[in-house]
This record gives C-alpha cells, structure tokens and sequence, in this order.
C-alpha cells in the first residue's frame, strides 16, 4: 500500500495565484459583459442539454463564474477531498515535520500544474467537491472567443452545454462518484512508489504517475473518462443551430485551435493533456456509432450501472459493447 501523499491546499493556492497570468486586459464594460453573458448562458442551457440527452435528475450545485485563481483554489481543495475519500476518509493532516515539508513542496508543484491549466480551461463540473458546483472561468473564454473571432453569445452557451451534460451525468448516475473515486482508491493502494519508476525518459505527467501494475486501473478510468467527455463533445453540437446558431463554425474553429502542433502539443503531452484530448475524439466517436444504431436511450443506459460502462476495448469497438449490454 502506497502512503497517502500529502499536498497543502493553501501552499497550492497561493503558488498557483501568484503564477497564472491574469488574462486578457478589458474594459470594466467588458467584464461585465463576459461574467452576466456566461451566467445567462448557464441558464439557458439546462433545457436544451435535457431534451437532447434525455438525461433526467436533480443536478446538485450551484452554476458559477469565477476568476483563474478562484478555480484554481476550487481544484487544489478538490484534490485533497479525492485523495480522502479515495482511502475512506477524510485527508489527514501531516504531523511529522518532514511530512509537512513534503506537503508544502507538493502543493507547491500542484500550484505550478494549476497555474498552466488555469490560463486554459473553460469551465468545469467539479463533482468531487464537497459542494458540487460547475465553475465557468471568464477570462479564459473571453480570451479564447477573442481569438477565435466567433459569435460571443453563441459561444458562452457553446461552452456551457458541455458543463451542463456532465452536471446531469452525474445526476443521472449516481453511483458514479462513488464509482471513480473507488478506482482512484485502487491507483493510490496499488504498488509502491518504488516500483513506479520505469526505463526510458518519461514523456508526461502519466508516465511519472503510473506504473505496470496501475496500467489496468488506469486504463478503466480512462475509458470512463472518455464516456463522459466524448459524450458531452456530442451532445453540444447535437443540440444544433436552432440553440446556438454558428455551432459549426465554432466546433471547427475550436478543434483547429485544439489540435495546434508545436508549442501547445508539447505542453498538453507534458500535462497529459493529449490524453484529454484523445477521450474527447474516442468517447466522441463511440457516443456516434452507438447513438447512430441504438439511440440516445439505448446509449445512456451506461448510466444505468458501474457494470454498464464500455471497458477499453468496448471503447474501441462500440459493436461489442452493444452485444454486451444490448444483447
């Protein structure tokens, strides 16, 4: 059983404030447009992504907009409330002084994470939360609806569909919490830190991470991850130009700006952010071919139970997931 590592949440709070950069210069006018924009979206996307995921049940948490360092803060507590409720508990606090020197190191490296994908994420449902809550980062979507030089409106709703399915996923199964936390509970008790360490240089934050014996785990959670995201990549534009007018100007503007090679590809390998990507394109792609003989309905009933869920291989080959499940 491998030790619970300590992280300090504030140290990582702190270091990941004071290192993201503060995001596009607005005028006070401009603020406050992008901050009423996403909380109107917010709102204006919970009927559309039920009536086209035909997902039913009471969504727990409040919809807010916040700044880089606020989430940032969000996701520092969200990763000590895992690593607790992973081991069956709450997180403990670190007693011996070299504990508490680990503690502040690792938050601080934690920090330094945060503070790259704070400049990057758009929103987020973070279920791990003591108090669930979707989070919408506005600088980061005024950055990016900028750049790309879509329709504001249209994208501030855009993104919020996708924040929006996975609030009802997780309402829709709520067994699912439980479920993923279990499975990092057996990342974190599998083999020691020692055996970690394999050959060759590593090439991201996963090779670091995971060793041979966590690859199965690992792998599992990987293909619900890519469910749940690729699902929610679908049903955003399933939802159509009727909701959200430019959807496929957007959706291919944001992807060309998603797959940039060079620097950007380098920083996602080292975040493991090309995995996050690659379970957008998959879960994508097997949320399509399921939908295109099955349904919506017949597609959600992985949400019916933990057994339901595509394993790697049902991820890569829908049709067996289908015979599985469908008979």
């Amino acid at each position: 059983m491998s030790e619970l590592p300590f992280i300090d949440a504030e140290v990582a709070a702190a270091v990941g404030g004071r290192l993201v950069p503060p995001g596009p210069s607005l005028t006070e006018a401009e603020v406050a447009d992008v901050v009423d924009g996403l909380r109107a979206a917010a709102l204006a996307s919970v009927a559309p992504v039920a009536r086209v995921t035909g997902l039913s049940g009471d969504a727990d948490g409040p919809m807010l907009v916040v700044d880089r360092p606020t989430w940032i803060r969000a996701n520092a507590d969200m990763a000590l409330t895992m690593l607790g409720e992973a081991v069956g508990g709450a997180y403990p606090a670190p007693e011996r002084l070299r504990d508490k020197v680990a503690a502040r190191a690792n938050g601080a490296q934690l920090g330094a994470v945060l503070a790259v994908l704070g400049s990057r994420i758009l929103g987020q449902y973070l279920p791990f939360l003591t108090e669930p809550r979707l989070v919408l980062v506005a600088p980061n979507v005024a950055k990016i609806e900028r750049a790309m030089g879509v329709d504001h409106d249209d994208f501030r709703l855009w993104v919020c569909l996708h924040e929006q399915t996975h609030r009802l996923q997780f309402a829709r199964a709520p067994w699912l919490r439980g479920h993923l936390l279990t499975e990092v509970g057996e990342l974190i008790a599998d083999a020691p830190v020692a055996e970690t360490a394999r050959s060759g240089r590593p090439r991201s934050v996963v090779d670091v991470v995971t060793s041979p014996a966590q690859k199965v785990v690992f792998e599992r959670v990987s293909a619900a991850m890519a469910l749940l995201e690729g699902y929610a990549d679908d049903m955003m534009d399933r939802v159509g130009p009727d909701v959200v007018p430019t959807v496929k100007e957007i959706r291919k503007r944001f992807d060309a700006r998603r797959n940039r090679g060079g620097w950007t590809k380098a920083v996602n390998t080292a975040l493991g952010m090309d995995l996050k990507l690659a379970q957008y394109r998959d879960g994508a792609a097997f949320c399509r071919h399921v939908i295109a003989r099955v349904g919506v309905d017949g597609l959600n009933v992985v949400y019916d139970r933990p057994a339901h869920l595509p394993t790697p291989d049902e991820m890569r080959d829908p049709a067996r997931w289908m015979r599985r499940v469908h008979g």
